[in-house]
């Protein structure tokens, strides 16, 4: 069954603001699902996410090419 979370336990999740939630929603930056007019996230696709935003270093990026 798919986890899911609210706005609370996201914000709790990625140590941020409940309103950078609602701002990153309106900006459509991050997608929810809205049931009963309260806001969830999956976590498996939020988690999705955050790896496609994930970058490497400088240093790693050079050691790659070597």
């Amino acid at each position: 069954m798919t986890r899911l979370m609210d706005i609370d336990e996201l914000a709790d999740y990625l140590r941020l603001k409940k309103q950078t939630i609602y701002n990153w929603l309106h900006q459509a930056k991050i997608s929810g699902i809205k049931v009963g007019g309260v806001w969830r996230f999956d976590r498996k696709e939020v988690d999705d996410w955050l790896n496609s935003r994930r970058r490497l270093s400088k240093d790693s990026r050079l050691q790659e090419k070597l």
